[in-house]
């Protein structure tokens, strides 16, 4: 496992909405210590859905208070519920927090950087772009939103990048050109990219067809992100005559562990695929919320990761879990 988590408690220090739909959430470890961690880092909190505990990802966010974890959360009538749970929460809520890991390298060599966010895709993008510039690091950031209301943050960034941030609102018929924006990065540029499935997987594309390695680019995924809606779905186990219901609010990965067909996992953001399964048959479609397969597997549907994707109808599957013989 690339992340030894360790858990501890936090108290809500405050609450305030940045946008109509994103509320910004400050909590205290209790401990009264953080430990220093790379910029795009995430934590791992602990959410009740309907009553029941659930644990969900959130990225932080820039942060000049070093006593505190500063988060930032869209409510998302869609997802899983979680943004639900965390909307619920009061000033001086007790709530379970893992300590922050990164999956964005930033390389220190490299003098120039594009980045880009789509809608809550900001908030790791945050820290990324100060401490590049900390770094007097060239990074330019592409910012993609529906309106401007609708972009957090919009004042601490123009105040820490100026010229150099672009924002495009959708109701203003602005739109991001990915191609153009790789086309006028120099040659040895970084892109990170944190956003939705749909610009995740258009930046590969247009990363790709301009020529440019493929390591150079670089994602935070947002795994309740898909192309299909977010519903109940059913899982059926490969010669087991197991049947399982994936609820909207839990993953594959989550429902497999719960009914003892145990499967390893690391990430569970759906980038490292420890956790990926054998697809046996598929009656319906399978939403491949992951960045680890390339397109083409994803058309194969031979593999699913758990952790993120989903599916419509039934999905028939082999974890290779065996029971042990009695």
């Amino acid at each position: 496992m690339r992340f030894a988590e360790q858990w501890s408690w936090c108290t809500v220090e405050s609450i305030r909405d940045v946008t109509p739909t994103i509320r910004e959430f400050r909590l205290h470890p209790e401990s009264g210590h953080i430990a220093p961690y790379p910029p795009g880092s995430h934590i791992g909190v602990t959410v009740l859905i309907d009553g029941q505990p659930a644990r969900r990802s959130y990225s932080l966010v820039e942060n000049g208070d070093p006593g505190t974890y500063r988060i930032a959360v869209r409510l998302a009538p869609d997802s899983r519920g979680g943004s639900r749970g965390m909307w619920n929460l009061r000033v001086g809520a007790r709530i379970e927090t893992s300590n922050p890991t990164s999956l964005v390298e930033i390389d220190w060599t490299r003098r120039n950087y594009c980045l880009i966010a789509g809608g809550i895709g900001i908030t790791p993008i945050t820290g990324i772009a100060a401490a590049l510039r900390r770094k007097n690091i060239d990074a330019i950031l592409h910012y993609a939103v529906k309106s401007r209301s609708d972009a957090a943050f919009l004042d601490e960034l123009t105040a820490l990048l100026g010229d150099r941030l672009n924002v495009y609102a959708s109701d203003e018929g602005a739109r991001l050109d990915l191609d153009a924006a790789f086309r006028a990065q120099p040659n040895d540029s970084i892109a990170v990219i944190s956003g939705p499935m749909r610009m995740l997987e258009a930046a590969r594309r247009a990363w790709n067809e301009a020529g440019r390695a493929p390591a150079d680019l670089r994602y935070e995924t947002f795994g309740s992100s898909g192309l299909k809606p977010t519903a109940e779905f059913r899982v059926r186990l490969k010669d087991t005559g197991t049947e399982l219901v994936v609820p909207q609010n839990s993953s594959m990965l989550d429902a497999l562990n719960g009914a003892g067909f145990e499967v390893i996992s690391d990430c569970q953001r759906g980038e490292c695929g420890v956790c990926a399964v054998d697809v046996v048959a598929i009656e319906g479609e399978i939403d491949h919320r992951d960045v680890f397969f390339s397109d083409q597997q994803k058309q194969d549907n031979r593999k699913i990761c758990p952790c993120v994707s989903r599916a419509i109808g039934v999905v028939t599957i082999d974890t290779l879990y065996r029971a042990e013989a009695v």
